[in-house]
Parts: C-alpha cells; structure tokens; sequence
C-alpha cells in the first residue's frame, strides 16, 4: 500500500532526512520518500505488518508532526479561508525581521555616521549602550524562539538539523554579550576605560539577532516559494463548482458536489460550471475546456459526448449522466498529478539529503575544533569565540 502525509516542523534537509531515516526502520516498510518543500511523505508498506498510525507515532518520537493527507474534497473545503497558512506565516515572518531594525541602528548606526542620543555615547555611558542592545536583543530572540526550541531538542535527541547550528551560534554571541556588560560594568568600577572600549567594540548583540534575522530571511523566500505551488493547487480546487442540480424524484435539487454519486442525472444551466465527469444525455450546448485542455475555443457537445469536471457551459442547457465523482474526476487526476510531481524527488535532492545527514554535526565539531586552536595559539577566549560563531 501506498499511502501520503503531510509532516510539519521539518525546517531543512536534516529534518526531512531524520523523518525519512526513523521511519525507514520500521519493519514492513519499503519505501520513504520525504519532501521538505511540500512538508509531505510519501511510504509504501505492507499493510499487514504497519498500519498508519504507528507511521504517525514514529514521525512524531523523532520530534515532528504528522497527519495523513486530505483528499481533493477535503482540501476543497478547507480552501476557503481568507487567510491562508502559508500568507500566515509570510505576515509573521515581517514582523519578526521589524524587530531587527532598532538594534542594527543602536549598535552599527554609528559606523555609518548616524547620530545616537547623549545618553548611549562615549566610555562614560558604555554600560547604557551595552544595556539597550541586551534590551533590543530579547524581543529579536523571543519571537524567533523557534528555532532555539526546535534546535536544542533535536541536539539534545542526537539529531542536530540547521536550527541546531541557529541556536547555538546565536546563544553563543547573546551568552558573550551578557559576559561583556559585566566586563564593562567591572571596567567602569575601576576607571580602566581600555577595558570598557574593547568590550564595547564586542559585544555581539548584532551577531546573535543578525543570525536569526538573516535565517528568517531565508525562510520568508522558501515560504513564499512553497506559497505559490500551494496556490497553483488551490486554483485547481476551486475551477469546479461547489454545488451540483440534480433530478432525484422528478425534482430539482441543488446539492454539495460531494454528494454526487455515479449515474445521478444532472441539469447544467447557461453559464454553469460542470460538477462531475460525466456523458450528455438531453440537449446540447458548446463548452469551454480551455482550463483543463488549452482550447482556445468552446467545443460543441452533444448527447453522447462526454464532458469533464470544472468545464464551463457557455450556450445551451442540457442534461448529463454522471460518470465519475469525487477523486475520480479528470480535475481530481491532474491535481493528484500535480502534486505527486511536486512530492518527487530530482536525484540531486537525494544527495543533497545524505549530505545533510553529516553536515550539521561536522559544521559543529568544526567550530568547536576552530575555537579550541585559536584558545591553543594563545588567542583571547572572545576572539576564539567569535571565530567558532562565524564557523556556526
């Protein structure tokens, strides 16, 4: 059997190659494949030693979310809503780079000549300065506390993904910063203003939010990318109607179009949309199919032609017997089409996701190795520090 999911919280390669490694082992498993940009997976296995659920309950132990996928006349209705998921997160996503605006000004407007009040300038105040850059960090990391969450449970489960990498170069130059100010308070007690100007110059603040800044960045572009695939999709949702006239006891009824079954008798009016797949029984008409075939022009039909789902009726009104409801429509097929395609995955991808299985834990011991040579070397703990953060 073959069966997709839709999986969330996966947030790069390392996740979807985690999701795909966990479930693999479960015995009656063939085939995984995960795709991180449509958040699905798909799995073919034997029903008789796995079932769904265990599936569902492995995802969620390795530290994601799982469900199965809605069919075509579920996603129709929950296609409707004003705001989308993905136009959701895009509208959180803003608001949490505004954040970043203040603190740059704060800590790099001055290189660049920006005038700074009074109170944040000059050695005297450097314990100020430093104080309102810690301030302006703390919202910057609360709204994009996400990623430290999803980051150090994934490190501390053995799985480290790219939040994994966020979280701790970002914790390293806020934990540095916070050691800085005490610095240039102990410098300020005993007048050593040396000390307070090379703390001053390093504090690191910038650093821990221009990361998660930068990440957002980034995201905010995948999700507008993800955005329009799932758009293209909803489009397709919505090009047949949701309502269907049927004859049922020699009377009109207008029904959901979920409710169509095989062999109903439907009325379809001038300037209607074709509910169902299905063949002309009364009258004739010409139909305009250039949605789903590219005709430029409507095409007469009449009894005995067959006419699809989403079409529209332009002239005449005629009668149809349907053929094919629900997901075996001809709309239902090409958005299944669409999405398979969209599941699959290039060959570059799959290697993309064996490298992604080493390169978060290889990118850490390296910054890790980075910081202990230069501590060797005789370096500043700061300046070795900054060098593992840069690495991160």
């Amino acid at each position: 059997m073959k069966q997709k999911f839709q999986v969330t919280g996966m947030t790069c390669s390392a996740c979807s190659a985690t999701v795909e490694r966990n479930v693999k082992k479960l015995e009656g498993v063939k085939e995984v494949t995960v795709n991180l940009l449509s958040n699905s997976m798909v799995v073919s296995y034997d029903e008789d030693k796995v079932n769904n659920q265990t599936i569902i309950d492995t995802v969620v132990k390795a530290g994601y979310q799982a469900a199965l996928e809605q069919k075509n006349n579920q996603k129709k209705a929950s296609a409707t809503p004003n705001i989308s998921p993905v136009e959701q997160d895009i509208k959180n996503m803003k608001f949490r780079l505004i954040f970043l605006i203040p603190l740059m000004y704060i800590s790099m407007g001055h290189m660049f000549g920006a005038p700074l009040p009074n109170f944040l300038t000059g050695n005297e105040n450097a314990l100020s300065f430093a104080l309102t850059q810690f301030l302006l960090t703390l919202p910057v990391v609360y709204v994009n506390r996400k990623y430290f969450q999803a980051g150090f449970k994934n490190l501390v489960k053995l799985h480290p993904n790219m939040d994994s990498l966020i979280a701790i170069g970002s914790s390293a130059a806020l934990i540095y910063g916070v050691f800085a100010i005490y610095q240039i308070g102990i410098g300020l007690g005993y007048q050593d203003m040396e000390t307070v100007h090379h703390y001053t110059m390093d504090l690191y603040f910038e650093s821990s939010a221009m990361i998660l800044a930068l990440i957002t960045l980034g995201k905010f572009l995948e999700t507008k990318s993800k955005g329009k695939t799932s758009e293209a999709i909803t489009k397709l949702l919505h090009l047949a109607p949701k309502t269907a006239t049927v004859i049922r006891n020699g009377e009109e009824q207008e029904i959901p179009v979920e409710e169509v079954v095989v062999g109903d008798r439907i009325v379809i009016k001038p300037g209607q949309s074709i509910p169902v797949d299905g063949v002309i029984i009364e009258g004739s008409s010409s139909v305009d199919q250039s949605a789903l075939t590219g005709e430029s022009i409507p095409v007469e039909k009449n009894v005995g032609d067959k006419v699809i789902a989403a079409s529209v009726n332009k002239m005449g009104s005629f009668h149809m017997e349907a053929q094919k409801v629900g997901d075996d429509t001809t709309l239902a097929q090409i958005i299944q089409l669409v999405e398979d395609a969209n599941a699959s995955k290039a060959p570059i991808a799959k290697l993309a996701d064996k490298i992604s299985g080493i390169f978060v834990p290889v990118v850490i011991t390296i910054a890790v190795i980075a910081t202990i040579v230069w501590l060797i070397l005789g370096y500043p703990f700061e300046f070795a520090l900054s060098i593992g953060i840069a690495v991160l």
